[in-house]
């Protein structure tokens, strides 16, 4: 379970190998992002970095789904992991 920034880390870490398992995903966070294969390397250990991966695979239930059946987490933990990241938590609006 998704507890503290490491455990975040390593979460995000995982979904860089799992995007990079898929050529066609993978190839669209590329275009999005605006990353190449180098940057993809050096920002597994930017957390700045690591939080747009969450934030790419969390623009899709489907894409949840698939990295957490597939690496093993619960469906909610990319979004706590994200929370850990930098950039990742939520604002209060009361």
């Amino acid at each position: 379970m998704v507890s503290n920034p490491a455990s975040a880390e390593i979460l995000a870490i995982k979904a860089i190998d799992w995007l990079a398992a898929d050529h066609e995903l993978f190839g669209i966070f590329l275009s999005s992002s605006g990353a190449d294969i180098s940057d993809v390397k050096a920002g597994a250990k930017d957390l700045v970095f690591l939080g747009s991966v969450l934030d790419f695979i969390l623009m899709d239930d489907a894409w949840v789904q698939d990295f957490c059946e597939t690496k093993c987490f619960e469906f909610n933990e990319p979004f706590l992991a994200r929370q850990f990241l930098p950039g990742g938590n939520l604002p209060n609006w009361t």
